[in-house]
């Protein structure tokens, strides 16, 4: 992460949250919804390029 980062603390001088650009945390949150994606698909059947070129002729 850049320097851009800020950080919001307690009473203490805890770290407890971070502010971040804006453009980062929806590059983040993308990343996260990709990740998901390949979680629910993990089970799937897979499938050679070949077998895939051969299906689409059918």
């Amino acid at each position: 992460m850049d320097a851009a980062e800020r950080y919001v603390v307690d009473e203490k001088g805890h770290k407890v949250a971070v502010i971040l650009p804006m453009e980062e945390y929806e590059k983040l949150q993308e990343d996260l919804h990709d990740l998901a994606v390949v979680a629910e698909r993990r089970d799937e059947t897979t499938y050679s390029l070949d077998e895939l070129k051969k299906r689409q002729k059918v």
